[in-house]
């Protein structure tokens, strides 16, 4: 298993548990993607459907994003059994996207890769720590490798 906690001493905006069991909390600018607000709606009480004007999303808001980059800043190892990255959003507006680590014995068998969504502010570069927590996999590391570009996967 491996998981993506904040670097900074900054407040993290929350963890994300996907099906691999990873956890991600953005740091330095990039952030996990704010939850909908549960408060009611501002409408007129009387308001018919044929007063309200419907909003319809910019053609801006629909187009897909670029993606990200991504660069290895230090690897794990059993002094420090995580490996931190920058990612660098370089859109106007926020993302989520697919941040790619392999993790490489002195062989240079990948023992573990990782595939963990980060959402990144608009023009921001967020750092990002990836612990190994797959039991003994942090003592034979001799070099970590990240994909350059970060996929973006959504909004």
């Amino acid at each position: 298993m491996v998981s993506l906690i904040g670097l900074s001493s900054g407040c993290a905006s929350g963890d994300h548990d996907d099906a691999g069991g990873a956890s991600s909390t953005a740091s330095d600018g990039g952030t996990k993607k704010p939850s909908a607000s549960s408060g009611a709606s501002a409408r007129p009480a009387q308001a018919s459907p044929s007063s309200t004007p419907s909003a319809s999303p910019s053609p801006e808001d629909t187009r897909p994003l670029k993606d990200a980059t991504a660069v290895l800043v230090s690897c794990a190892s059993p002094q420090d059994p995580r490996a931190t990255v920058k990612v660098s959003n370089p859109n106007t507006r926020d993302g989520s996207f697919a941040v790619k680590i392999g993790f490489l014995d002195a062989s240079g068998f990948e023992m573990v890769k990782t595939r963990d969504p980060v959402w990144a502010a608009a023009g921001k570069t967020g750092t990002y720590r990836v612990r190994v927590t797959t039991a003994g996999v942090v003592d034979h590391i001799a070099r970590c490798v990240v994909e350059p570009r970060a996929a973006w996967v959504g909004h």
